[in-house]
């Protein structure tokens, strides 16, 4: 798991319940079942109408990975297809056959298995620019999906302040009871900022991010094994998918280093 996301959300909560216990108020008095269940309820409601049932699925589905995926490292997939050029020029292209069949990445595996069947490259490239293509738009529906909880929910949870404050007007009567229903009445829409702000919002820009990753993983994968198809030199391969890396996803190792460790193996 990528740590970002704990301390994310711990930051986050944790920096409600300091303000609401600093102001002498009890954390109790927003854990409220009836506006939550409306929030909660009446959001995913409205989201599923929305969208498709497929599409509802989908998304949900997509929490997990958003949760608990971390993001792909280009200096393995960099190094795995280095050894795949050093290979293909050793052994040729039919070589590589066996190396489709071990790999765990299926995207990689189909792609070796194309060029040991002799593919064209232009033909490679096409399917492997739609498969890219299809994983970007499924990964942005899920995204989109959250993003639209997110603009519900504030609205939503004013809805709740409403229905809550009609009560309140029909017991004027009792003055005594009017303090603590108006403030039971805002909780709604607190709610509602709350599950926008903190768990839609997030949830929609980290699969964002996650999909923006591993698409800039797989179209290095791509442009790796299609200069590998044309028996590129493994250094100057390796310089060349470098430059398609920003600096900081290496972890601290410099490129020069990495280049060092290319020549080294070579």
């Amino acid at each position: 798991m990528d740590p970002s996301v704990i301390i994310g959300l711990v930051l986050a909560f944790g920096s409600v319940i300091a303000i609401v216990t600093m102001e002498g108020a009890s954390v109790s008095a927003l854990l409220l079942p009836p506006p939550m269940i409306l929030v909660f309820g009446a959001t995913l409601a409205v989201g599923l109408a929305g969208n498709t049932l497929k599409d509802t699925v989908q998304a949900f589905k997509a929490i997990p990975k958003a949760l608990l995926g971390k993001p792909p490292r280009p200096q393995e997939s960099i190094d795995k297809i280095i050894s795949l050029a050093e290979k293909a020029r050793a052994e040729g292209l039919l070589a590589l056959e066996s190396e489709a069949i071990d790999t765990k990445d299926p995207f990689l595996a189909r792609a070796l298995q194309n060029v040991a069947d002799g593919t064209d490259a232009d033909e490679l490239r096409t399917m492997m620019e739609d498969e890219i293509g299809t994983k970007a738009r499924a990964d942005h529906a899920n995204s989109k999906f959250f993003a639209a909880l997110g603009g519900y929910a504030p609205t939503i949870g004013i809805i709740g302040t409403v229905v809550s404050l009609t009560h309140v007007l029909e017991n004027l009567s009792d003055p005594g009871k009017l303090g603590p229903m108006i403030a039971s009445a805002f909780v709604a829409t607190l709610w509602g900022l709350l599950s926008a702000n903190f768990i839609w919002h997030p949830f929609s820009s980290r699969i964002a991010r996650l999909s923006e990753l591993e698409v800039e993983r797989m179209t290095l994968v791509m442009e790796g094994v299609l200069a590998v198809q044309e028996g590129a030199q493994p250094m100057l391969l390796a310089d060349r998918l470098r430059a398609m890396v920003p600096d900081h996803h290496f972890k601290g190792q410099g490129k020069a280093d990495a280049k060092e460790k290319v020549r080294a193996a070579a």
